[in-house]
């Protein structure tokens, strides 16, 4: 598919995902829909929540904090950092993240090239994701956890 209009995601109109620790997802933009270069989605993560460390083997990810305070870890470095905060990480290094703060906090997040947005896509599919459920997902899109 070839990407050659826009693509636009009206507040009510994206599409409802899920992260493996249960916070909801919206998904602005998928691989499907952009020709494969980007997936786009916002996260709103509960006080001391975040993903588990894990390895992206295709993208680069960007990360935007715009509400609440989280601490990044890639590689052997911890960043902090609040609302205007931009974080990138690149493929093939441990990563994760956390919200630190004592809110609900809330990041935009892109994958570049597009695809990983379908984690959350198929885990909001799934009534009780287990854990093998979130694995075997991840795999398909060359996501490793640690």
């Amino acid at each position: 598919m070839s990407f050659l209009r826009a693509l636009v995601s009206f507040p009510d109109s994206p599409k409802n995902g899920r992260a493996p620790h249960g916070s909801p997802i919206l998904v602005h933009a998928t691989a499907e829909e952009t020709g494969g270069t980007i997936g786009m989605w916002e996260n709103f993560i509960p006080p001391g929540k975040g993903p588990t460390p894990h390895t992206h083997t295709r993208e680069t990810e960007v990360f935007r904090v715009i509400e609440g305070t989280f601490r990044f870890w890639c590689g052997n470095d911890v960043i902090e950092g609040g609302a205007g905060t931009v974080v990138t990480l690149p493929p093939h290094v441990p990563h994760h993240w956390l919200n630190i703060g004592d809110t609900t906090g809330r990041m935009m997040g892109i994958a570049t090239p597009g695809g990983a947005e379908r984690l959350f896509l198929e885990l909001a599919a799934l009534e009780n994701p287990t854990p093998a459920d979130i694995a075997r997902i991840e795999q398909s899109l060359g996501i490793t956890s640690h």
